[in-house]
C-alpha cells in the first residue's frame, strides 16, 4: 500500500486517466474529488461489497466456489503478473 500525505486542494494522479484531489478536511473526514473517464466504475468500498454480494447471490456462486475458481486460475498461469 502507498501512502501518501497531502495537503488541501493538493492532487495524486493514478495513470494518466485518473486524478484525485483532496477537497475538503473536517474533523476525522476528508472529502476527496475524483476524476475519472466515466467507463471506470468508483465506489465506496462498503458500497462495492454490497454490489459484489447482490451479484454473488443472483449467479449462484458462493464465496467458497469463487475462491476456488480464483485460486485454479492463478494456478494455471494464465495470470499475468
Amino acid at each position: 500500500m502507498l501512502i501518501l500525505t497531502r495537503k488541501l486542494g493538493e492532487k495524486i494522479n493514478i495513470g494518466d486517466d485518473i486524478t484525485v484531489t483532496l477537497v475538503e478536511i473536517k474533523g476525522t473526514q476528508v472529502k476527496l474529488g475524483i476524476e475519472a473517464p466515466k467507463t471506470i466504475e468508483i465506489h465506496r468500498q462498503e458500497i462495492y461489497e454490497r454490489i459484489r454480494e447482490e451479484n454473488l447471490s443472483s449467479s449462484g456462486i458462493n464465496d467458497s466456489d469463487l475462491s476456488k475458481a480464483t485460486a485454479l486460475y492463478k494456478s494455471s498461469g494464465l495470470l499475468k503478473k
